[in-house]
């Protein structure tokens, strides 16, 4: 699995061994145009052996998308089609607040926090689902509580 914190400037990324036991930060990677974040981000896929990718969707207090998580989930749906993997999405309404405590990364710029938010997504998928789907037959459903919300 490869779970993403997708951000304008950034993306956060984690990864976790085959059975699902560890999860470990991935170096973030800053963003720059499509075909070289495509291009990384294929690479990482194909070294770490990736089947599906779950990808954090910063929904409001009210559990609705933002403006931010349609431009998330664009982006993980953009990926997956061109990957040929299937997708999960996952609430992350504070995963960045959660991994800044967790870690002391309150302010840090350098991607550190952005990839501690991906590990607690990737902890939060693990534990509460949903399992990944192709995009084609992908619902925007969003795991929240082991429920799922429309957005």
């Amino acid at each position: 699995m490869l779970a993403l914190d997708v951000g304008r400037r950034r993306i956060g990324l984690a990864g976790c061994d085959p059975l699902g036991i560890t999860v470990t930060p991935l170096s973030a990677l800053r963003r720059g145009r499509w075909p070289n974040d495509l291009e990384q981000l294929q690479a990482l896929v194909q070294r770490r052996g990736c089947t599906a990718l779950v990808v954090g969707l910063p929904l409001d207090a009210a559990q609705q998308p933002t403006d931010q998580a349609e431009h998330c989930r664009r982006y993980g749906e953009r990926l997956a089609r061109s990957l040929q993997l299937p997708l999960a999405l996952v609430n992350e309404h504070t995963s960045s607040w959660a991994a800044g405590e967790r870690h002391g990364l309150h302010g840090d710029r350098s991607g550190a926090l952005d990839s501690a938010a991906a590990a607690l997504l990737l902890e939060q998928w693990l534990q509460e689902g949903p399992e990944p789907a192709p995009v084609a037959a992908q619902a925007t459903a969003v795991g929240s509580g082991g429920d799922a919300q429309a957005s």
